[in-house]
């Protein structure tokens, strides 16, 4: 009777166990989840990002429709990156043509307390409603508390269209 083996004894006779094979998948899972998070972290630490290019001109319009020493408010809207996050913005500018054929455009915002201005037609001169200064068509202070010209935007004309590109900060007079 010593020659009889029982399966408590003897584990080998039946092959694994239920316990190895619920290790075995536990296992096996950690090690598939484990994966699927450090593939994008090392992608992400290793690999550079595309790079995003851009021109940093938005179009402002068809300048053929612009009167000579009439000023236009114009919009238009302007796409900005932030990390991941893409926004569009609506701007505006008030866009002068010269007699020279050159553009001008005008920030929308007095340099004073930055208020929105308006153009008086029967002054032909840009006015804030709020402090009472006064701009010249070529953006230069006639009266107010204003401390320096209105700020301009950088302009060219591609194609017969206008393009906006950056606001720079106008100089004190």
């Amino acid at each position: 009777m010593s020659e009889l083996k029982t399966t408590e004894t003897n584990p080998e006779v039946y092959g694994p166990t239920r316990r190895a094979f619920h290790i075995a998948v536990v296992n096996i899972l950690g090690a598939i989840i484990g994966l699927a998070l450090a593939i994008p972290t090392i992608l992400y630490l290793f690999v550079p990002g595309k790079s995003r290019k851009q021109s940093g001109w938005v179009d402002g319009g068809d300048v053929s429709k612009l009167e000579t020493g009439v000023p236009v408010e114009l919009s238009f809207q302007q796409l900005t990156v932030d990390g991941w996050r893409q926004t569009t913005v609506k701007k505006t500018a008030w866009v002068v043509k010269e007699p020279d054929n050159s553009i001008v455009a005008f920030g929308p915002l007095c340099t004073h307390l930055h208020c929105a201005y308006h153009f008086e037609s029967q002054l032909s001169q840009f006015m804030c409603p709020c402090h009472g200064s006064y701009f010249s068509i070529d953006g230069k202070v006639v009266s107010g508390p204003a401390p320096r010209p209105l700020d301009r935007y950088v302009t060219k004309v591609d194609n017969n269209r206008l393009q906006i590109g950056a606001l720079k900060e106008s100089s004190e007079a």
